[in-house]
């Protein structure tokens, strides 16, 4: 909306001094004749704006002058609690909000604090995705988020392992983990989480959903993270690791990697350590551990090493 438009333009100028019609135009996303347009408009209204022409020239306000128009609406209040993640705000459909409800939190504070929030905004960004990984699609993200909004119930067919299946959920909460989102909802009276993009279709009813009592989404979350990690992590590997291998544990194996080096032997005359890493079932522990090459050597459990020579040896026969 235009009026949504001229409010930011004008929060800009107020929170930022003078700015040209190029900045502006890439700040709210219009033509920089649109910026013309804009502030032509605000000066018409009453708005002190004015523009200065030459190399360092822009757009300013009257010196001393400042709006008192920084009420929040309720979709910019909502989106407050994204601020450090513009964008997971964009894939709940909250980005432009969000935008605006920051110029107006920056136009409200005195000029000291709203300079050092600025300040700490243009130094600090958060980047939920993990390194050399893009996030999943999840076209339904927006849907299943006005669920959880309106606290609604949500029939959904969702793609499991074992194959298809219908629900009926009380939506109570959304989780960006690593750049994908989990849904987390009861269902027959038990909470579970579900992966957004295995969601094939989503509904959201008029029915209100139930919340459990005293339900924590944070706490809820930590618990079950552990929880799939102990369920995951069934095993322990005996290893024996060069000096490399020990610096690529911990960015391979994550946490499990970090707790294997911090419990690493003494390392002898070459560099080599023994360590014991938390891994996943046979399968998945033979490919992880390959991974790792000819920085490592499984020690232990036999079945393991039996398996991981075999791996190596089909591979050298193929390769041979």
């Amino acid at each position: 909306m235009r009026a949504d438009r001229l409010l930011a333009l004008l929060l800009l100028l107020q929170n930022r001094g003078r700015m040209t019609a190029p900045e502006l135009a890439e700040e709210l996303e219009v033509s920089v004749r649109t910026v013309y347009r804009d502030a032509e408009a605000l000066a018409a209204s009453g708005v002190p704006v004015y523009a200065e022409r030459g190399p360092a020239g822009g757009f300013r306000l009257l010196d001393g002058y400042r709006t008192r128009l920084t009420g929040l609406t309720d979709d910019e209040a909502d989106s407050l609690a994204l601020a450090g993640m513009p964008g997971a705000a964009a894939d709940l459909g909250l980005g432009a909000e969000l935008a605006t409800a920051q110029l107006k939190l920056t136009a409200a504070l005195p000029t000291g604090l709203g300079e050092r929030s600025r300040r700490i905004q243009e130094r600090f960004h958060l980047d939920a995705a993990a390194w050399f990984r893009t996030a999943e699609p999840a076209p339904r993200l927006a849907v299943i988020a006005e669920a959880v909004w309106r606290e609604r119930v949500l029939t959904a067919r969702y793609r499991r392992w074992g194959g298809e299946v219908d629900r009926e959920l009380h939506p109570l909460g959304l989780v960006l983990k690593a750049g994908n989102w989990y849904l987390v909802a009861s269902a027959d009276d038990k909470v579970r989480t579900y992966r957004v993009s295995r969601f094939l279709t989503v509904t959201v009813a008029e029915e209100p959903c139930v919340r459990p009592a005293g339900f924590d989404l944070a706490a809820y979350w930590d618990e079950a993270s552990r929880g799939l990690e102990a369920r995951v992590l069934r095993s322990t590997a005996r290893l024996r690791v060069s000096r490399s291998g020990l610096r690529l544990l911990p960015a391979m194996f994550g946490a499990a990697g970090a707790r294997a080096v911090e419990g690493a032997g003494e390392a002898d005359a070459e560099g080599w350590a023994e360590v014991d890493l938390e891994v996943e079932e046979l399968p998945v522990a033979v490919s992880d551990i390959l991974r790792l090459g000819l920085e490592a050597e499984v020690l232990g459990p036999p079945g393991l090493r039996a398996e991981v020579a075999r791996s190596v040896t089909g591979l050298a026969q193929r390769y041979a």
